[in-house]
């Protein structure tokens, strides 16, 4: 092991193999470091005040935007919160397409991560291109797994990226049974291609990073919590209600960086897959805790490596709960016609917290009478991790402080992707001078 403990400034500008422009800053004098920094660089894009005047219609619409990796995730939020400002009541048949939908954005999100922007560290190649001349069936593999998670989100809700039929109350079309049904044999390769996926990421050698956290996650009594649940932190036992969640949460800025931070108990918290894993473990499907002892993912885990191999498990996870979705909706009948209703404009608040790909994620509207949006705020993934990013920063750069600063650099760029950041969602800070 190299011993250069001499000072070494650390910059990278724009990471590599991440949604949007972070940038990491780190000072290191005799092996001692004195300042980490992950600035996020990207412009605000000012959803939360653009979407102000806006009937509930067209909120729930623009919502959308803010991601086109997650978007199914920030229609859902948008959808929760204004039905329940317009108290609306959703029937269980849109809550289950919605779902399935759901698991659809998930498998896609992760695959993109677990294979096009970590998966190059894995195997020691600075891109995908390397990969696709050296595993070309593997690849082929990833790029099935991804248009079957877009599939079965388009199949349900018109279309992946910013869709289309799920509006306030239900959807727009009546959902064809033999469609649905013929995607049950695709998740049943799809769930083939995982199992390689996990054969072939086993014993992959990830850095031996490992720092106890807060873990922040929806928690619900009778699944995996993606598309709705209480809020859990791992160090409480009571759970919090969604539309109490300022209470709890607490936003605030920095003078480096264009998002917000978070915490709540601690300093920081992590969310995301590995939050998920850690709180929710005994919901996981047998297939997808199966999938996690092979990968040799142990409950709890402290370990931001892992959070990627947290993302494999819950693949297995939402396509074997994608099958029994299918099943119920079949069993059941898909209900004939239009299946919402014409929603009546009235003032209220709402509250919709979902769990994106990247962690939990809140939206919260206010309508006048006219169902016109009075505000929003929004509370991203990526920016309730970021303090937590930083804090593992600091615990790992004394432990190779004295690498060559090549490997430095390297090793903490694959700790930012571990988390896989969405960072234009978290853009929402403007310094004004």
């Amino acid at each position: 092991m190299a011993t250069d403990k001499s000072q070494k400034t650390i910059r990278v500008h724009h990471v590599t193999r991440l949604e949007g422009h972070g940038d990491i800053t780190a000072e290191i004098k005799d092996g001692i470091l004195q300042q980490v920094r992950f600035s996020v660089v990207e412009a605000p894009r000012f959803f939360e005040a653009f979407l102000r005047g806006h009937h509930h219609a067209e909120v729930v619409h623009m919502a959308s935007r803010v991601c086109g990796i997650c978007a199914v995730s920030h229609k859902c939020a948008a959808l929760k919160a204004t039905e329940t400002a317009l108290e609306v009541t959703v029937s269980r048949q849109t809550e289950l397409l919605r779902r399935l939908a759901y698991h659809g954005e998930i498998l896609s999100s992760h695959v993109l991560h677990i294979y096009f922007l970590a998966g190059p560290d894995f195997f020691g190649v600075p891109s995908i291109f390397p990969l696709v001349e050296q595993h070309r069936e593997m690849i082929r593999r990833a790029m099935r797994l991804k248009k079957l998670g877009y599939d079965l989100s388009a199949v349900v809700a018109g279309r992946h990226t910013h869709p289309i039929s799920m509006v306030v109350g239900g959807f727009t079309f009546t959902h064809q049974t033999k469609i649905l049904a013929g995607m049950k044999d695709r998740i049943h390769e799809g769930l083939e291609d995982l199992r390689l996926t996990v054969r072939t990421l086993q014993g992959i050698d990830l850095p031996d990073l490992e720092r106890e956290s807060e873990y922040v996650s929806l928690t619900h009594p009778d699944r995996y919590a993606f598309y709705d649940g209480d809020i859990l932190s791992s160090d409480l036992e009571k759970t919090v209600s969604p539309d109490r969640y300022r209470e709890v949460i607490e936003e605030y800025v920095v003078d480096y960086s264009t998002a917000k931070y978070a915490r709540w108990n601690r300093p920081e918290y992590m969310t995301g897959a590995l939050a998920r894993f850690n709180n929710n473990y005994r919901q996981l499907t047998d297939g997808a805790k199966t999938a996690a002892d092979d990968l040799g993912l142990k409950h709890p885990c402290h370990k931001p490596f892992m959070n990627t191999i947290a993302q494999i498990v819950e693949c297995v996870h939402c396509l074997e709960d994608a099958l029994k979705i299918l099943e119920t909706l079949l069993e059941k009948g898909i209900q004939s016609g239009k299946e919402h209703e014409r929603v009546e404009d009235r003032a209220g608040r709402g509250v919709g917290a979902v769990e994106a790909p990247r962690g939990i994620l809140f939206h919260e509207y206010e309508y006048d009478d006219d169902g016109k949006c009075l505000s929003a705020n929004m509370v991203i993934p990526t920016a309730q991790n970021l303090a937590n990013l930083e804090a593992d920063m600091r615990a790992y750069i004394p432990v190779i402080a004295g690498e060559p600063r090549e490997t430095i650099v390297h090793r903490l760029e694959m700790l930012v992707r571990a988390y896989d950041p969405c960072i234009s969602c978290s853009t929402h800070v403007l310094d004004c001078r």
